[in-house]
């Protein structure tokens, strides 16, 4: 059996979450398994090291932002890794995200090149091969084909006051291309189909969905309406980790506007400031790490609606058909590959019209596909290892 050794920069959230459970299915088939990260804490049950300090992560901030310098700061944190991999002298190295302030890419690629382990590197978003930002199709940028220039906004995540995207560039394709043993995972079938437009062509390109636990994720019955005293109202939910522009929240507010009384929106994932300034016939909600009470208004609602303007394979339209809610979404990235269009989904034009038309035809999940389960995807990853 093989050591698998994961890398990323949190053990929360869903890239951190995909991490854990990679590592519970690979240890079950006889693996032995090891998670470095950069921030936050990592459950006992893990065997796991957090490399970075919180003085190393601000100076890493500071850098980035103030000279869009990301993945160029962390030396020490970046020299403790490879410390780490050294000792745990991994056969596989699964990497994940490597961008949010915990690595020196320079340090980490220059020992990947001389080692000879199999490294499989899953593309969360688009950050590896662009000069700056992690997503690109809002502002209809495909510098990145060919040579990344001059940034259209680098207030983008990573945010920065500099602009060196030309830089960056060269030296991500410097760094990242002439690896012997590395493959790439693409959640969704549309990012897959963009990596093989960039530097990042030269390696095996494969699709792994994104999985969920469906031992959560399902259909349940629950007074969660009757708590907030929305019933017999039926629910449009949205639900974000981060609420903005290009998650779709000013058609939400649209869609208010014009809603028959029957209705209710309800969004999940906004922060104080954001609920203050919502009318009083939407209903917000601040994000949850509860799983189970997320679930539990995935299965209340009528529909799920995800209006998402830049997305890869949104796990949260997964979430939605596992609870037997039917999904309608923008044709955005991998957004209707997660959809399951036409079985469980709709996929719509970027315009509230075209939501409020087919609103009164939506009808419910006939059978929740088995594949969007968790272990489907691992078992995915599991033949990889292999």
């Amino acid at each position: 059996m093989s050591k698998i050794l994961f890398i990323n920069s949190v053990c929360y959230g869903s890239t951190g979450s995909i991490c854990k459970n990679l590592y519970k299915v690979a240890q079950k088939n006889g693996h032995t398994c090891k998670i470095l990260y950069g921030r936050g804490e990592c459950p006992n049950e893990f065997d796991s090291v957090r490399i970075d300090s919180q003085f190393d992560f601000y100076k890493h901030v500071i850098k980035a932002v103030a000279l869009d310098q990301m993945c160029y700061g962390s030396t020490k944190p970046t020299y403790i890794l490879i410390d780490e991999i050294k000792k745990f002298n991994p056969d596989v190295i699964h990497i994940h995200n490597i961008h949010g302030f915990y690595l020196d890419m320079f340090v980490l690629f220059s020992f990947l090149k001389k080692s000879n382990i199999k490294i499989i590197w899953t593309l969360h978003d688009c950050w590896p091969y662009t000069g700056h930002c992690a997503h690109y199709t809002y502002k209809h940028c495909n510098q990145w084909q060919i040579e990344c220039k001059s940034c259209k906004d680098t207030k983008d995540y990573p945010p920065s006051l500099a602009s060196h995207c030309n830089k960056n560039f060269k030296k991500k394709k410097e760094l990242f291309c002439g690896l012997n043993n590395l493959t790439i995972i693409c959640p969704s079938q549309w990012l897959a189909d963009d990596v093989k437009k960039s530097f990042l062509k030269e390696y095996p390109i494969k699709v792994i969905h994104n999985g969920i636990d469906t031992e959560i994720f399902q259909p349940n019955e629950s007074d969660i309406l009757n708590t907030y005293d929305l019933n017999p109202k039926k629910i449009i939910l949205g639900v974000a980790s981060v609420w903005d522009k290009r998650k779709g929240l000013d058609y939400f507010l649209e869609l208010d506007k014009r809603l028959s009384d029957e209705y209710k929106i309800v969004l999940i994932g906004l922060t104080d400031k954001q609920i203050k300034k919502l009318p009083d016939s939407i209903l917000g909600i601040k994000r949850t790490e509860n799983a189970e009470e997320l679930a539990k208004w995935y299965s209340a609602a009528e529909v799920f609606f995800n209006p998402t303007l830049e997305d890869n394979y949104p796990t949260t339209n997964l979430e939605a058909i596992a609870c037997g809610t039917p999904v309608v979404t923008f044709n955005t990235g991998g957004s209707p590959e997660s959809a399951f269009v036409p079985e469980c989904g709709y996929c719509i034009k970027k315009n509230v019209d075209a939501f409020l038309n087919i609103l009164q035809d939506i009808k419910p999940i006939k059978s929740i596909p088995k594949n969007i389960d968790m272990e489907y995807m691992c078992n995915s990853y599991i033949d990889l290892y292999k």
